[in-house]
């Protein structure tokens, strides 16, 4: 491996890309070219979908099924890992969510095997990146691992995205649509060609999710709901892979990877967390900057969320009874040295971002800052 500081690996996109209806069907001939003996790492309703019957019933793969769960946490890798062992599997698919994906990358990545990915929702871009997040069993977030490559092929389905639920497309939207509000802050000014690029794409992410999403959500399995699904699932791990780290996560993430440390947020999704951080973002460049654009910005991502049900406050997010104690503490997660949170052009410590978790609407947070700096 070269150790030259000016050489750079990319990892930009997954080495195929099949997507359409019914593209497992199509796809069955490249699983097989990968490996004839494949651990399948799931969900338990994600196992149960009738349209995976075409790939389960196939003599030539010898298919050993198992459940990721509880998290994409150690506990959950060294099982997998195990099972992979045991199956003397040469091949590893997920089949799932976010976390399921993530799961199923970094068992392949630890044990040198290709991985494929098919998604069973457009709620994040993570059948195509590489990179994973790793959780404790309670569902706190501890740190994000890069991959040495993205999967070997990316199978986007829409037959099967379509059995999930509505919210898990919104909570897609409010996840790709963070790629704008901070990859243009943290990457905003470089002259860097590839950069440029990444940033200029999450323009083009957002603008299609303004105009689409709407009608993507009232009519599931249209056009428009494709193109949706192709804007969060694809374009969202293109503009990841071209601009890396600066183009995938800012405060807005830095926010959710706090969050998650409250049980009570459990219940809410990854984009959903997200969604609200983007408007944390937005109120810290008002606080910190006097920035108007940021202002009207984040009125106009108001108005946004309303259409289209993403949550607007804590409130929102089942945390109406959380604690300043607590906020504290989500928030000083939020700051620690090696957070995404400081790829922001300003310095903000734990109490300027409590002010801004609680102001998402009103845009009035100064008596929050004497309770909060009281606690800290």
């Amino acid at each position: 491996m070269t150790t030259n500081p000016t050489v750079i690996s990319l990892m930009i996109a997954p080495a195929n890309v099949l997507r359409g209806q019914d593209a497992l069907v199509e796809a069955i001939e490249s699983i097989v070219k990968l490996g004839q003996r494949p651990l399948i790492i799931g969900g338990e309703e994600s196992l149960k979908l009738s349209q995976l019957q075409v790939l389960f019933g196939r003599t030539e793969l010898e298919i050993e099924k198992i459940r990721y769960t509880p998290d994409c946490c150690e506990t959950s890798l060294d099982r997998l890992t195990q099972a992979v062992t045991n199956h003397q599997s040469d091949l590893i698919i997920g089949i799932g969510g976010g976390k399921c994906l993530d799961t199923a990358k970094l068992v392949a990545h630890r044990c040198q095997l290709p991985v494929v990915t098919i998604p069973t929702s457009a709620a994040t871009c993570a059948a195509w990146t590489a990179l994973s997040n790793i959780y404790a069993e309670s569902g706190a977030f501890l740190s994000d691992i890069s991959l040495d490559k993205c999967p070997d092929l990316l199978i986007l389905d829409y037959g099967i995205v379509a059995t999930a639920p509505p919210r898990m497309l919104v909570a897609g939207i409010g996840d790709a649509i963070a790629k704008w509000y901070e990859a243009s802050v943290s990457s905003g000014d470089s002259s860097q060609t590839l950069l440029i690029a990444a940033v200029q794409q999450a323009r083009v992410l957002r603008d299609i999710l303004f105009q689409k999403s709407v009608a993507a959500i009232e009519y599931p399995g249209g056009e428009d709901w494709q193109e949706v699904v192709d804007a969060t699932v694809l374009l969202a791990g293109v503009i990841g892979g071209l601009g890396g780290a600066q183009c995938r996560t800012v405060a807005a993430h830095a926010v959710h990877n706090g969050l998650t440390h409250i049980s009570g947020s459990h219940h809410s999704l990854h984009g959903e967390k997200v969604a609200y951080g983007i408007l944390v973002q937005l109120r810290l460049e008002e606080m910190l900057q006097g920035n108007q654009l940021a202002a009207t910005a984040r009125q106009q991502l108001l108005d946004f969320y309303t259409e289209i049900g993403l949550p607007k406050t804590l409130a929102d997010l089942g945390l109406s009874e959380i604690t300043i104690s607590q906020l504290h503490h989500a928030a000083t997660l939020a700051c620690k040295p090696d957070s995404d949170l400081h790829r922001l052009p300003f310095t903000v410590v734990p109490e300027q971002l409590v002010a801004a978790m609680v102001s998402t609407t009103t845009g009035q947070s100064s008596g929050y800052l004497a309770q909060v700096q009281n606690v800290g």
